[in-house]
């Protein structure tokens, strides 16, 4: 499929793969930069494989987009719980015990399974495969709400919207755990780096050391109790300005009691 475009004086000057993004909003910067590697651009009739070529008032600009391929992972008609759904994207509520991608000792039954059978013919494609655009992730023990594109422009709205984590854009994430034992911080902000546990490079841990800790905040409160004797089972709404796995396990049981249920 051609897409062409006329380079106007606000594009002269500019660079050949952000100009063509910036018009062809369907494609994303990345995958621009790849057609054009890839041959599958043409300024003036001229065949151009330089992302960085700076364009000129009056260029015509042709992208030649090839046709999506089937996806490696077959679909199966997994049943799915729907929460939403458009020409555009898909919102689904994951179970417990479903995996979201295939991997090896999950090749079969995840998520990316049943949205190629539900969606089928609906999924424009990402990236040219005919494959849902997931843009978060969630383990296989935890459900949650889980959204993804059906085309390239909604996965690049919905990529960095999940990137702005929140701090300047419209797109927030809550997610609900449960401590056992005494809570002594009702509520509060856990602002600690987080790496490979020295220990066990398995699991995550708070680095203060200044190697391999990534910054990582979490703010929480918790908004109900249960139990009796001294016992806590505290309900925890958390918000996370950061995306780093298992961050709230290891955030928000620091100095306090350990996490015995968390939806992240």
């Amino acid at each position: 499929m051609d897409f062409e475009v006329a380079a106007d004086a606000g594009m002269a000057g500019g660079r050949l793969d952000a100009m063509l993004a910036r018009a062809l909003p369907a494609f994303s910067r990345n995958r621009v930069k790849d057609l054009i590697l890839a041959g599958a651009v043409a300024i003036n009739g001229q065949t151009v494989t330089e992302p960085r070529t700076k364009l000129k008032e009056g260029d015509a600009l042709v992208l030649t987009a090839p046709e999506p391929v089937e996806a490696e992972p077959m679909p199966e008609a997994i049943p799915l719980d729907i929460l939403f759904e458009d020409e555009h994207l898909i919102v689904v509520n994951k179970p417990v015990g479903m995996v979201v991608h295939p991997a090896p000792g999950s090749l079969t039954g995840t998520l990316v399974n049943a949205l190629l059978y539900h969606c089928g013919d609906s999924l424009v494609g990402i990236g040219g495969v005919k494959r849902p655009g997931i843009v978060h992730r969630l383990d296989k023990d935890t459900s949650g709400v889980m959204v993804a594109a059906k085309t390239e422009r909604a996965h690049a709205g919905l990529s960095a919207q999940f990137a702005d984590h929140g701090r300047t854009g419209p797109l927030h994430r809550l997610y609900i755990a449960f401590a056992w034992g005494r809570v002594q911080q009702a509520r509060g902000t856990v602002n600690a780096p987080l790496g490979r546990d020295a220990a066990n490079r398995l699991k995550q841990a708070v680095r203060r050391d200044g190697r391999d800790g990534r910054e990582a905040i979490t703010h929480y409160a918790a908004e109900a109790r249960y139990g009796a004797e001294g016992w806590d089972i505290p309900r925890f709404p958390g918000t996370r300005e950061t995306a780093r796995p298992n961050k709230a396990r290891v955030h928000v049981p620091h100095g306090g009691p350990p996490l015995v249920a968390v939806p992240i």
